[in-house]
C-alpha cells in the first residue's frame, strides 16, 4: 500500500473513531476521571507544622545548586579562604550515638554506634547559607572514602573504616572553579578521589572540618502487608589532627569558628540536638547532626497523578471495543476489503487510537500536575521541586504510558476476538501489576520484579525524584521509587504493544478474520 492508502485508511479509521459517540465519551471520560480523583486526592492531603503552638505551613526544605530539595544539616569548623588553597587532615576516630525505641517510658534510650552514611571530612563551601554550593572529600561509618558535591553528587573512593589503628588522610584543594579530593592511609603516598567544577564559586569561601550524621532509618511491615518508616536520632563525632592549611597569610583570614549549620530551633530559641566542637593544639573534634545531601521530605509531582490507573481502565475498555466490536457485529470483512494489507489496517487503527490516547493522556496529566500541585501547596504540603524538563516528562511520558496502553489493549482485542477477555488481560498485566506492587501486599523483591517485567514497568515514567545511592531510604515501589529508569520503564511497556501488534497482525495474515 501506498503511503496515500495508508493516509486514506488512517483518514477512515478516525472518521470511524469520532463518528462513534460511545468512543469519544470514553476517551473524555477517561482523561476526566483521571484528572477528578488526582484532584481530589491532593484537595484531601493537608500538612501543617507547629511553631510557638500556632498550626504554620511547614517550611520547604533549601535549593541546591542545580534546583532540587536538599538536606543541609551538619556541623562545621571553618575559616575563610579567599583564592585558591587547601586543607588537610588526617581522620583518626568516627563514633557516634542512635536512638533506639524507650525501653523505660520517658528514658532517652541511646546507644553506641553509626548510621551507614554517617560522615566527616574537609569541604569547601560557598557560604554557610543552606543549599549553598559545596565539594567535599568525607570518611563514612560503612561506605569507605567518598567525595560529594552539590548535594546530589557522589563518587567513591577505596573502601574501609576509620579506627585507632587505621586513621585516614584527606586532602582538599582549591584552583579556581575547580575542587579536588585526595585521600592517603600514610599522608606521603597520595590516590585522587575525584574533581569536579563548581561554576560561579565566589571568590572567598568557607573552608574546614564537618561531621553529619543522617537519622536511623527502619523499615517496618505490619500484619497487612504495609510498611511503616521511621527515622531516630543519630549523631557522629569525628577526632581530626595534622590539620594543615595552604595559603595562610595570603587567602587565609579569621580564626577556626564552629556553626550548626541548619539547626532546628525550639519554641525558646536553643538549638535542638545541637552539634559542637572543641580544640587541642592541631586535633579538633567535630560532633554533627544532620546530613548534606538530597531531601525527599515532601510531595512529588506524580502524586497529582493517583486517578491515572482509573482512568487507564476506562481508556483501556475503549481501546478494546474499538476493534472487538467490528468482529462481533461481522463488520471486519468490509474493513480488510476497503483497506488492502491486513497488517497496515491493524496499523491505522493502532495509530489512531494511540493517538487519540495520547491526547487525552495529555490533557489529563497536565491538567492533574498543574492544578494539583496547586492545591497540595495551598494546603499546606511541600511538593518537592524538579526541573521543567523533568516535569515535561513525567506530563508527556504519562500520555504515552496511556497510548501504550490503548495500543497493547487493542492488540489483545484484535487476538482474542472478545471484548471481556481482552480486557480483563489487558488490566491484568497493566493496571493490577501496578496496584499489587505500589499498596504493600507483595514482597518487596516480588513488587520489584513485576515493575520489571511486567508492562506495568511502564508507570516509571511517572517517577520525578530519583533513588539515591548515598542517602539511605525507603526506596520502595509504594514509596513512588521503581526499579528502572523512567524510559527504560515506558520502552518495557511499548516492547509488549509492539509484540502483541505484530502477533494479531500474523493472526489476521492467517486468514481468521
Amino acid at each position: 500500500m501506498s503511503a496515500a492508502g495508508f493516509g486514506r485508511a488512517l483518514r477512515a479509521e478516525w472518521t470511524k473513531l469520532r463518528s462513534v459517540r460511545a468512543w469519544v465519551a470514553g476517551l473524555a471520560a477517561g482523561a476526566l476521571v483521571t484528572v477528578l480523583l488526582g484532584l481530589l486526592s491532593a484537595a484531601g492531603s493537608h500538612t501543617s507544622c507547629g511553631k510557638d503552638g500556632v498550626e504554620v505551613a511547614c517550611p520547604a526544605p533549601p535549593a541546591g545548586p542545580e534546583g532540587q530539595a536538599v538536606s543541609d544539616r551538619f556541623y562545621l569548623v571553618h575559616r575563610a579562604l579567599r583564592g585558591d588553597g587547601a586543607i588537610t587532615v588526617r581522620v583518626t576516630s568516627m563514633t557516634g550515638r542512635i536512638r533506639r525505641p524507650d525501653i523505660t517510658p520517658g528514658v532517652r534510650n541511646e546507644v553506641s554506634g553509626l548510621t551507614p552514611w554517617a560522615k566527616a571530612g574537609v569541604i569547601v563551601k560557598e557560604s554557610t547559607r543552606q543549599g549553598s554550593a559545596y565539594a567535599a572529600v568525607m570518611v563514612t561509618a560503612e561506605h569507605g572514602v567518598r567525595m560529594q558535591h552539590d548535594y546530589v553528587h557522589d563518587v567513591a573512593g577505596r573502601p574501609g573504616r576509620v579506627s585507632a589503628g587505621s586513621p585516614r588522610w584527606l586532602r582538599l584543594t582549591r584552583s579556581g572553579d575547580r575542587l579536588t579530593g585526595y585521600e592517603s592511609a600514610d599522608g606521603r603516598q597520595w590516590t585522587r578521589v575525584g574533581a569536579v567544577e563548581l561554576p560561579g564559586l565566589p571568590d572567598t569561601v568557607r573552608i574546614g572540618l564537618f561531621a553529619a550524621s543522617p537519622g536511623d532509618v527502619t523499615v517496618t511491615r505490619g500484619d497487612l502487608g504495609g510498611a511503616a518508616v521511621a527515622a531516630r536520632f543519630a549523631q557522629a563525632t569525628a577526632t581530626f589532627d595534622h590539620v594543615g592549611l595552604d595559603g595562610a597569610g595570603t587567602g587565609l583570614s579569621g580564626d577556626w569558628r564552629g556553626d550548626d549549620v541548619g539547626v532546628d530551633l525550639e519554641a525558646d530559641g536553643t538549638p535542638h540536638h545541637p552539634g559542637g566542637f572543641t580544640r587541642s593544639g592541631d586535633t579538633f573534634t567535630v560532633t554533627g547532626v544532620g546530613d548534606i545531601g538530597p531531601s525527599a521530605e515532601g510531595r512529588t509531582v506524580e502524586s497529582t497523578l493517583s486517578g491515572l490507573p482509573a482512568g487507564l481502565i476506562v481508556l483501556v475498555v475503549v481501546a478494546v471495543v474499538s476493534v472487538t466490536s467490528e468482529y462481533r457485529r461481522g463488520l471486519i470483512r468490509t474493513s480488510l476489503a476497503a483497506v488492502p494489507g491486513r497488517g497496515r489496517l491493524l496499523a491505522a487503527k493502532a495509530a489512531v487510537i494511540g493517538a487519540a490516547t495520547f491526547a487525552a493522556g495529555l490533557a489529563a496529566a497536565a491538567a492533574s500536575v498543574v492544578a494539583g500541585t496547586r492545591l497540595l501547596r495551598g494546603n499546606g504540603n511541600v511538593v518537592l521541586p524538579v526541573s521543567a524538563a523533568t516535569e515535561a516528562r513525567v506530563v508527556v511520558g504519562t500520555a504515552v504510558l496511556a497510548a501504550a496502553c490503548a495500543v497493547l489493549a487493542l492488540a489483545l482485542g484484535a487476538l482474542l476476538r472478545r471484548g471481556a477477555a481482552a480486557v480483563t488481560a489487558a488490566l491484568a498485566v497493566t493496571v493490577l501489576p501496578y496496584l499489587l506492587a505500589t499498596a504493600s501486599v507483595l514482597p518487596l523483591d516480588a513488587a520489584r520484579w513485576l515493575l520489571r517485567l511486567t508492562p506495568a514497568a511502564g508507570f516509571a515514567v511517572e517517577q520525578s525524584v530519583p533513588a539515591y545511592a548515598h542517602v539511605l531510604g525507603h526506596y520502595a515501589p509504594q514509596a513512588g521509587y521503581f526499579p528502572l529508569p523512567p524510559w527504560a520503564g515506558l520502552a518495557v511497556i511499548c516492547g509488549y504493544a509492539a509484540l502483541a501488534l505484530g502477533l494479531a497482525v500474523l493472526r489476521l495474515r492467517g486468514g481468521d478474520a
